[in-house]
């Protein structure tokens, strides 16, 4: 009874405010664009998991080796063969998702405005392709089409449409006859509004390299970037972290900005460690990279445990995304979650993503400092299932129980949020029967 009347009073507190702020126009198109993205996240992923199989390849004796690390050893060799193949799967899906979203957010606020959905979902990609993809000594740089450039995405999706709504509100168009085809009238009152977005956002672009020296998605990828020199305490650690996930609650991927601080800290320590152990003496540092891995064990937010609540939802659309998610959860690749649930803009589940990464390295730390975990000294591979992770970056089987324990508390401190956004899926499934 208690447990449900705190889950009542969640919904009472944070329903209203759930429910506003997901019947925004610009929230609405911003979910519906990325929901539009999901398939491409879905399936890239796999391919990059198979691109990256659970070894590591310098610590395989094939002397000594069995049968299951000698399979495991050739697709290795054969992944690192062939890995521009394997990967481009993954490159074309995932490592375009700005690009992607970009046309999705543009064609859901252009239904919103009954304009032409089709024609703004290319003139926003266009535009972002202006913008994100410099011609440097003949070659095209791609470093934005992904998540990279997923804010920019939204940020010119939303203004182009806003700039066509313009025209389109107030008649700025040329008046045809009725017998002219639609297709051609299309073509012919497109032209002044494009015009008018490539000069505003290229010429936004085009400022920012003379004053700046840069790109407008580099500048305000730096902007992002957070301070480095406290990320080698626990509190620094935290900090940078939590700033990484709040950004990805506003569509920014977070943590491809605090990787290169959390990450080098993290090989740097688990070096360290790994020397110690050759040494024989024991190993002291705690910010190794295994407090990296479990910053994303899950993936941002340490969401395995709400794709199990998922899993077990009374909605049909919460169960089959939760089954969807669960593989690339498993390898801490979570954007169909954060996308597709979604919890960018999302102010109920904003407070266990943030809370649970938290709760989740606290607990590692302390727990490598009185040993009832082991500590990482080993770099193990990316995009492995996280039991693997756990195991390879320590060899210590304790490190797989506290992993499976770490999910459950997620869930734990996932549960009533969840239940909240549970309830109010079922209330509007019952409204449209």
């Amino acid at each position: 009874m208690q447990n449900t009347s705190f889950i009542d009073k969640m919904s009472q507190l944070l329903g209203p405010v759930s429910e506003k702020v997901g019947n925004q126009r610009h929230l609405q198109a911003i979910s519906k664009g990325m929901m539009f993205s999901l398939p491409f996240l879905v399936i890239g992923s796999l391919f990059l998991i198979v691109a990256n199989p659970p070894i590591n390849i310098d610590a395989y004796q094939p002397e000594t080796a069995n049968v299951f690390w000698t399979v495991l050893a050739q697709w290795k060799f054969a992944a690192m063969q062939y890995y521009d193949y394997l990967t481009a799967p993954f490159n074309l899906t995932v490592g375009m998702i700005g690009l992607i979203s970009c046309f999705g957010i543009a064609h859901a606020l252009a239904e919103y405005y009954r304009l032409n959905p089709a024609m703004n979902g290319m003139v926003a990609s266009t535009i972002f392709l202006m913008v994100c993809t410099p011609i440097q000594k003949g070659k095209i740089q791609l470093d934005f089409l992904g998540t990279n450039g997923l804010f920019i995405a939204i940020i010119i999706a939303l203004c182009v449409v806003e700039v066509n709504q313009f025209f389109e509100k107030r008649g700025i168009q040329l008046k045809l006859p009725d017998s002219i085809p639609s297709m051609v009238a299309t073509f012919v009152n497109t032209l002044l509004p494009l015009l008018v977005n490539i000069v505003i956002f290229y010429g936004i672009n085009l400022i920012s390299i003379a004053y700046f020296g840069k790109m407008f998605p580099e500048v305000v990828m730096n902007v992002l970037t957070p301070a480095t020199s406290a990320a080698g305490s626990l509190p620094g650690f935290l900090l940078i972290v939590t700033f990484g996930n709040l950004l990805w609650l506003f569509g920014v991927n977070g943590s491809s900005i605090i990787f290169p601080i959390v990450f080098t800290l993290g090989i740097t320590e688990t070096g360290m460690n790994a020397e110690l152990c050759k040494q024989g003496a024991e190993m002291t540092h705690l910010m190794n990279l295994q407090m990296f891995r479990i910053s994303v064990l899950g993936g941002a937010g340490g969401t395995l445990g709400l794709i199990l609540l998922m899993i077990r939802s009374k909605v049909p659309e919460l169960k089959t995304l939760g089954k969807l998610a669960l593989l690339p959860g498993i390898c801490s690749i979570n954007e169909p979650i954060i996308f597709g649930l979604p919890i960018v803009f999302n102010p109920v589940l904003a407070i266990p993503f943030l809370m649970v990464p938290i709760v989740s390295l606290v607990l590692t730390y302390y727990a490598q400092k009185i040993g009832l975990i082991g500590l990482g000294y080993i770099v193990d591979p990316s995009f492995t299932p996280f039991f693997m992770q756990s195991f390879l970056s320590s060899m210590d089987l304790r490190n797989v129980v506290f992993a499976f324990i770490l999910i459950l508390i997620s869930a734990g401190i996932y549960y009533p949020f969840f239940k909240v956004i549970e309830k109010q899926k079922l209330a509007q499934i019952n409204v449209k029967e």
